[in-house]
């Protein structure tokens, strides 16, 4: 198991977010993915998506945009993503994390795991949805 830590910035960055101090505009990929990373640094992976949800959904409220706007899967599968980038080693940040995982700035991967038609169907907004070409690995679950 890998050890990781969050920075003050880290810690700044969500309470920032949690109290909706961010701008949507300012909520962009990297975003997503430092917060995932922060939650999932104090909590496991279904605390941790339940936590993003929560904070995603509330976000959305608290700036008047829509709550159809939240999607259920790509949040749910970023914070997998996120969990299976963790295990390759520690980092002492999410700067450190992401600067180690460049490829979850790409916010299409998740096009490798899921066809287009079942990631932006309905359901697959709703609630969660297995991935239809590629599974997301998840090795602590074999632990």
């Amino acid at each position: 198991m890998h050890a990781h830590s969050i920075s003050d910035a880290d810690r700044n960055f969500r309470a920032a977010f949690e109290s909706f101090a961010v701008a949507p505009a300012d909520f962009n990929h990297e975003a997503h993915v430092r917060l995932a990373y922060v939650y999932l640094t104090e909590d496991d992976v279904d605390a941790a998506a339940q936590r993003m949800r929560a904070a995603l959904l509330a976000f959305l409220e608290h700036h008047g945009v829509p709550a159809t706007k939240y999607h259920e899967t790509l949040t749910r599968a970023w914070v997998l993503a996120v969990r299976h980038f963790m295990n390759k080693g520690s980092t002492s940040s999410a700067a450190d994390f992401i600067g180690r995982n460049p490829d979850l700035l790409d916010s299409r991967i998740m096009l490798t795991h899921y066809s287009a038609t079942v990631l932006f169907s309905p359901e697959a907004r709703a609630a969660f949805v297995e991935p239809d070409l590629d599974p997301i690995p998840r090795p602590w679950n074999t632990l």
